[in-house]
């Protein structure tokens, strides 16, 4: 049985939400952030040195990493459904938007979360964080155009990948000018499963980003 060690309000909801869709069947080992230091708790690290989620074990294999999660579930698992076939037309830009979640979209809100923490010391920063934000955000809403998902007319791995990029550009007010992307995630709060994965998960109460 897979066992995802879940943190609330964390990037491990997306794992949820790839299992339900896939309708893998697993457990939930939940885990709180500190009310005040919103840190995950140290016995995460008993799972993984990192000590952080999302994380998943499956009998003795562990692993880490959203992205190396969602393709491990979705290969392993899922039967290869809701990941392009290799060489496939959809697979570079796949492949693309998989690394652009992590490797790129997210680290200026991640800027911005810790600049702000900084108050006037790090408010010379907050200029060019906010015009990365910007520049991902546009390019993200350019790509939706004509198409329901990111790589098409089909749900892919890499939209739940890229969800929680935009759950935080959702909670912090950003998607009021880029109306492709507030349909999109709207969109995906429809979906069953992603509902079921919130039910199973509880809510996403992301801090302003």
């Amino acid at each position: 049985m897979i066992k995802v060690h879940h943190l609330n309000s964390s990037r491990s909801h997306r794992v949820l939400w790839l299992l339900e869709e896939l309708e893998i069947p697993y457990e939930i080992v939940s885990y709180k952030r500190d009310a005040t230091t919103r840190l995950a708790p140290p016995n995460l690290k008993d799972i993984h040195p990192l000590g952080k989620s999302p994380v998943i074990t499956d009998g003795d294999l562990v692993v880490a990493e959203s992205g190396a999660i969602i393709e491990y579930l979705t290969k392993v698992h899922g039967k290869g459904r809701l990941w392009p076939a290799d060489k496939s037309p959809q697979w570079v830009e796949h492949a693309h938007w998989m690394h652009f979640s992590e490797g790129s979209a997210m680290l200026p809100f991640m800027l911005s979360l810790y600049v702000r923490m900084l108050g006037e010391g790090g408010a010379a920063l907050q200029p060019r964080i906010e015009s990365e934000i910007t520049n991902h955000l546009s390019y993200m809403e350019g790509a939706l155009a004509g198409r329901q998902f990111f790589t098409g007319d089909q749900l892919s791995a890499a939209d739940i990948h890229l969800s929680f990029v935009l759950e935080g550009a959702n909670a912090s007010g950003r998607l009021a000018d880029y109306p492709r992307l507030k349909d999109f995630i709207s969109r995906m709060h429809e979906r069953p499963a992603y509902k079921r994965a919130i039910a199973k998960g509880g809510p996403i109460e992301l801090t302003r980003r």
